[in-house]
């Protein structure tokens, strides 16, 4: 456990380091602003692009698996939502608190991480992780903030998540990639080489970035916040791991890395979220905070225990 500890040490010291620089204003909120967007824009697409196009729709799209993950994170949502409404708070407010419980840092975090530390084959069950987080609950927030808002279901609605898919380069940059594999068209020599030094920024770029922009996050309601963050650490992998390992049966290989992805921090763009609609940033922020400093330690014996799955 203690080797797994120190493989997954330097990953949090970047991003100590990055919160360090953001503490100090050596690093302002706008310079985080914008690493953040090189790093989501462009290294991590060319990131996910050359993984993709290395890859078949056959070798990532797996029913069990997908079915696995989803039912086990409906289950964590529906349980933050029924303790959110238990507190007599509004659904908008529920669906920020249950994204919290659900929805992990898998970009910035999760690819370069358990790529690293799991082996190349984790890149197929991560990125569909990863389309799940991003096409479901990512549109799911937005229907019952939206829906909630307007008191019922429009056009509108559907048009608001159909362009935010479109416009969010992981989504793009996967599609692009599949479709590239699928015309069974080689990656060009020097453009491979440009993908792999623009991908290669992704990991360092998207760690300080994480660790810089919760220099500017401050733990306000924390019984909450550690709630959330209980949900997202504990609750959230352990159903995944029941659900994969008992329910659906997956692979042992394929099992593990999801469940190592369900053990990750919230994710940033619940935070983006939570302010774009003004509903309880500060909550969200609290919950970034104290679930990212607890990874430390959690996801450590979590990935020391996926390891003996296979």
């Amino acid at each position: 456990m203690l080797a797994i500890f120190l493989q997954t040490l330097p990953f949090f010291l970047i991003i100590g380091l990055g919160y360090g620089a953001g503490k100090t204003r050596f690093f302002s909120d706008e310079a985080t602003g914008w690493l953040t967007k090189f790093v989501f824009y462009f290294a991590l697409s060319a990131m996910l692009f050359r993984f993709a196009a290395n890859l078949s729709l056959a070798e990532i799209f797996d029913l069990r698996f997908v079915m696995a993950y989803l039912s086990a994170a409906a289950f964590v949502y529906i349980i933050a939502t029924i303790v959110a409404f238990l507190r007599g708070l509004d659904i908008e407010v529920a669906s920020v608190e249950a994204q919290c419980a659900v929805v992990g840092n898998v970009g910035f975090l999760g690819i370069p991480m358990l790529v690293m530390l799991l082996g190349e084959a984790a890149i197929a069950p991560v990125m569909m992780v990863l389309a799940v987080d991003l096409i479901v609950f990512g549109s799911l927030i937005v229907i019952l903030i939206t829906g909630s808002r307007d008191g019922r279901m429009s056009i509108g609605i559907l048009r608001t998540v159909g362009l935010g898919l479109l416009k969010n380069p992981m989504i793009v940059s996967i599609v692009l990639g599949l479709a590239w594999s699928g015309l069974r068209l080689p990656i060009p020599g020097p453009m491979n080489d440009f993908l792999t030094i623009l991908g290669n920024a992704a990991t360092p770029g998207a760690l300080f970035a994480i660790g810089a922009s919760l220099a500017s996050k401050s733990a306000e309601r924390m019984s909450v916040a550690v709630w959330l963050s209980g949900c997202k650490l504990i609750l959230h992998p352990a159903c995944v791991a029941f659900s994969a390992l008992i329910l659906f049966q997956v692979e042992p290989y394929s099992a593990a890395v999801m469940i190592a992805a369900a053990a990750l921090p919230v994710a940033g763009n619940v935070y983006i979220l939570a302010r774009h609609y003004g509903v309880a940033p500060q909550r969200v922020s609290a919950s970034i905070l104290i679930s990212t400093a607890t990874a430390v330690v959690t996801v450590s014996l979590v990935i020391g225990w996926v390891n003996t799955l296979y």
